[in-house]
């Protein structure tokens, strides 16, 4: 499997709190993390390289893409945009993590605003496992705890999830659905709430795991990418 950890990468070089939790960025802490759990072909991306790291080469290399943006979508060009969204349909797996709701890609693929509330306080994280059975939560207890977090709460401005397999408590008394899985065209996405930059939630094993057991479910499948257009009758059409 091919996976291309992509990050802004701009808090890590604007924040020293952010560079001391994360000092090879968040790309390089969750890359680690997955090259740590087994997976050989990890490779990063970030918004300042040209074609922000994602070539057309680099895309068509790519089996799963992980997404972290939080401070500069706005950057994001609409031709990586629709290039993404064009390797996800044909069966590119996708995970984008935390603030990453709010990218253009992850709107684009949802059709809503994706908006939400927030609150930056150190609230307590409790993501209570709600699909035992589901892949993504193979290897989890019936929660994870997070001592710190950033605070998101419903509503939740997104399409229904095809299925939930984490729902979030924060100590301040908010729910959040937090692991949001979806299919468009080929391509499975999953969206993973947890992972604001201040605090060192990458670095947690259990959250690592959830990457992990992402990577593997969103991993595209052998099957071709469909044909449209006009197309040849697969029988004779009687002409009585």
């Amino acid at each position: 499997m091919r996976i291309t950890v992509w990050n802004e990468n701009r808090h890590e070089k604007m924040n020293q709190v952010v560079a001391d939790i994360y000092p090879e960025g968040i790309h390089g802490t969750i890359a680690k993390a997955l090259s740590d759990n087994g997976f050989e072909d990890v490779n990063t991306a970030t918004l300042d390289e040209p074609e922000h790291g994602l070539t057309e080469e680099v895309l068509n290399n790519t089996d799963v893409l992980f997404w972290w943006g939080h401070m500069a979508h706005h950057e994001v060009t609409d031709e990586i945009v629709n290039r993404v969204h064009r390797r996800v349909l044909e069966g590119m797996g996708l995970v984008v993590l935390h603030s990453g709701h709010f990218s253009k890609i992850f709107q684009k693929l949802m059709g809503t605003t994706c908006n939400l509330k927030w609150r930056e306080a150190d609230d307590r994280e409790r993501l209570w496992v709600v699909d035992p059975s589901h892949p993504i939560a193979e290897g989890i207890g019936e929660y994870i705890e997070l001592e710190k977090e950033e605070m998101y709460g419903e509503h939740f401005d997104i399409p229904a999830p095809d299925q939930l397999v984490f729902v979030s408590w924060f100590e301040g008394g908010e729910v959040f659905r937090s692991g949001c899985t979806y299919q468009r065209g080929n391509g499975k996405i999953f969206y993973f709430r947890p992972g604001h930059e201040t605090y060192p939630t990458y670095h947690n094993k259990e959250i690592q795991k959830v990457l992990v057991n992402a990577a593997k479910y969103v991993s595209p499948s052998n099957r071709p990418y469909p044909t449209y257009g006009n197309a040849k009758p697969l029988e004779e059409i009687s002409k009585k």
